[in-house]
């Protein structure tokens, strides 16, 4: 199960049901996908054929909805 918990500029952020406690979002779009940890920062933790540029763009949303992916995260994994 992946849930999605939101779309924009094309993305998609969602989460993998099966991993790690520490909070991180994954994102895709038809060109490439990225994994970034939400905390302590907002940090690009792996991706794969994303420019530099869509990276920092995919990071500022990801800081933009940092508090929104928190409460999905604890909605959906618990808190931990």
């Amino acid at each position: 199960m992946s849930p999605t918990i939101f779309r924009e500029k094309g993305y998609r952020f969602y989460f993998l049901s099966n991993e790690e406690e520490r909070i991180h979002i994954h994102i895709t779009r038809g060109e490439g996908e990225a994994k970034f940890w939400i905390e302590p920062i907002v940090s690009l933790a792996v991706y794969h054929g994303l420019s530099p540029r869509k990276l920092n763009e995919i990071q500022r949303i990801v800081e933009d909805h940092k508090n929104e992916i928190i409460e999905a995260w604890q909605r959906h994994f618990g808190k931990r």
